[in-house]
């Protein structure tokens, strides 16, 4: 079997994390499982002692060229706190990894997100299936592509209770035309008009600056570095403004903003998610 280096990487991640949490201690207290739900390569990280117990339950999202084990560490402080957490690993990536060149794994972009958003129901249906899931407490997050795919999950599916969007953007369509513009510009991929119209059409349903009213007033929590060279920090800020006038307790949504801090995840920002699904989901 070919193994490819994100493989090799995410292995060599998994066990470093692994052997960390272990000196630690947590080893004998939360446990890591392979699993596949609803089709989707996934770990479940629980404590040992809840793993057949009906729990609130947290789906995180993997970024773009990332895997499913490098957010363990997240993983385990929730799972410390008593919640089930999915990590899946994304079409394209970690286990599911095809060898796509740079350029076609650019081009799949949306279509990982739209994915990855319908993928999401089949491991919330399987999740309930096998009875794991306490009183419909579901919540999702995600990072960079992963904070993009929980925002189109919010325009699609009312059950999810609270989210946090890492680093992410709501706004699907202006951010897919910003990445046409530079690429465009670049030269670095051919996008045709055609393409470039059929990637608008596909976002449409799953761009939550269109469908505001899919909000309901759901606990919703931004993060993201206001330094932020790949996904702009001035678009989820500015969804964040409009979405304000949409809740009546405005304490449901919170931005954090982190000065001078680019397209990476902090501690900070780890803490603030524990802290906001502790609070809310």
């Amino acid at each position: 079997m070919m193994v490819s280096k994100l493989q090799i990487e995410t292995w060599t991640y998994y066990d470093k994390v692994e052997a960390i949490y272990t000196r630690k201690g947590y080893g004998d207290m939360i446990g890591i499982d392979k699993d596949i739900l609803g089709g989707i390569p996934s770990l479940i990280v629980v404590a040992k002692e809840n793993a057949e117990k009906k729990l609130p339950i947290l789906t995180y999202f993997h970024g773009f060229t990332s895997a499913k084990e490098h957010n363990l560490p997240l993983a385990f402080l929730m799972a410390e706190k008593g919640y089930r957490v999915i990590l899946p690993d994304s079409l394209y990536h970690g286990e599911r990894d095809a060898g796509l060149s740079k350029e076609k794994l650019r081009l799949a972009f949306w279509d990982i997100v739209v994915k990855n958003t319908t993928e999401i129901e089949a491991i919330y249906n399987e999740l309930n299936r096998r009875g794991l899931l306490q009183d419909k407490r579901f919540g999702v997050a995600g990072t960079s592509m992963g904070g993009i795919t929980t925002a189109a999950a919010l325009a699609q599916y009312p059950w999810i209770k609270t989210a946090a969007i890492l680093m992410g953007t709501p706004t699907l369509t202006d951010y897919a035309k910003q990445l046409v513009q530079t690429y465009k510009q670049s030269g670095e991929l051919q996008i045709t008009k055609t393409m470039e119209q059929d990637v608008y059409a596909l976002l449409e349903p799953y761009d939550l600056s269109q469908h505001m009213e899919m909000l309901n007033e759901r606990p919703l929590l931004f993060w993201h570095g206001d330094k932020d060279p790949v996904v702009p920090f001035s678009q989820p800020y500015a969804f964040y403004h409009d979405a304000l006038m949409y809740y009546k307790k405005q304490a449901n949504i919170r931005f954090i903003r982190e000065k001078n801090r680019g397209h990476k995840v902090s501690r900070l920002a780890i803490l603030q998610t524990v802290e906001w699904f502790s609070q809310h989901l």
